[in-house]
């Protein structure tokens, strides 16, 4: 009987029907050791793939916190900017609709109050998986920046307007030019008309107050003269005061002036007479209010001399469309 020795490997050949001792070559040995290594490789691939797509490294777990926070703070701070741009929204609408209304004062305009950044300047944030989320906070901060700036600089303009507003009411025109406290002196209004001269209807920029020759014309707030013009055709002799805050007011057709170029009136002052110069069809006064270099109907600015029952009638008065006497 054929003894084994330990460590050596054999195999039972089936034509001599005896075991005969194994030769493992070299090149078997390797193939076995690669076959090996590629084995492990290929099991090692597919744990390290499952436990990519289905195990959070530390790293990535850290990551995916950050991120969650950050869509979290992003969250916050959306609300924030909404609600704060509700605010601002509302001090525009207070500050546009009723402050600058009563002090007669333009409002910020819209096309300043919508205006954006530039196209290009946020382009570096494309770049981010995220941009676009970045994008939209920076553009909605930085518009919110601007209208707060601008608001700013509105309620600076409507504190230095409070601080002049006794001088401001002094100033605009709010008296008739003649004495009329009975309104019998109205003759034509404001608006279409029918021209003495060339009996045409015309636009009438003014009031015309009947009156004669000699009868003292008041300023109607407190101002400066701008211009004392003497003329044989048009308004004849005028008067034309500043009241500043956008106010002029014109008197046309006089006979005599009695202030200067230059020189400061407080409503009420006598600054001239009543004539009938220039293209007058009978003495009378023509008086204009204008506001920001267009003419308004001066109906508007006698609150300081009429009572509300004076006041309808001397709107019915002005609203009669007959014929001016210039």
């Amino acid at each position: 009987m054929a003894l084994f020795k330990k460590n050596e490997k054999y195999i039972f050949n089936t034509h001599t029907l005896s075991y005969e001792k194994a030769v493992v070559t070299w090149g078997s040995r390797l193939l076995r050791i690669f076959a090996f290594i590629c084995a492990s490789l290929v099991f090692s691939l597919g744990i390290s793939s499952i436990a990519y797509l289905f195990i959070d490294s530390p790293k990535e777990k850290i990551l995916k916190s950050e991120l969650n926070t950050m869509k979290d703070r992003y969250n916050i701070l959306n609300t924030e900017v909404k609600s704060l741009s509700e605010v601002v929204d509302e001090l525009h609408y207070r500050d546009g609709n009723i402050y600058r209304v009563l002090f007669e004062s333009d409002p910020i305009p819209t096309e300043s109050w919508n205006a954006g950044g530039g196209a290009n300047k946020y382009r570096n944030l494309d770049k981010y998986s995220n941009g676009d989320l970045i994008k939209n906070i920076s553009v909605r901060v930085d518009k919110l920046k601007r209208q707060m700036a601008l608001q700013s600089k509105s309620y600076d303009d409507i504190a230095n307007l409070v601080k002049n507003r006794e001088q401001m009411l002094t100033s605009i025109p709010s008296i008739q030019p003649v004495t009329n406290k009975d309104l019998t002196r109205m003759a034509s209004g404001y608006g279409m008309r029918t021209d003495p001269v060339y009996k045409v209807r015309k636009f009438h920029a003014g009031m015309d107050f009947t009156s004669p020759v000699g009868t003292e014309v008041y300023v109607t707030g407190d101002g400066v003269v701008d211009n004392v013009n003497f003329s044989y055709g048009g308004y004849g002799n005028e008067i034309v005061v500043n009241h500043g805050y956008g106010y002029r007011t014109r008197y046309a057709h006089l006979s005599k002036f009695k202030v200067r170029p230059g020189q400061k009136v407080k409503r009420g002052d006598i600054i001239g007479l009543v004539g009938n110069t220039g293209k007058s069809t009978g003495p009378h006064l023509h008086y204009e209010v204008l506001k920001n270099g267009e003419a308004v109907n001066p109906v508007y600015y006698y609150y300081n001399d009429l009572k509300d029952d004076m006041f309808s009638k001397m709107l019915e008065k002005s609203a009669n469309e007959g014929q001016t006497l210039d």
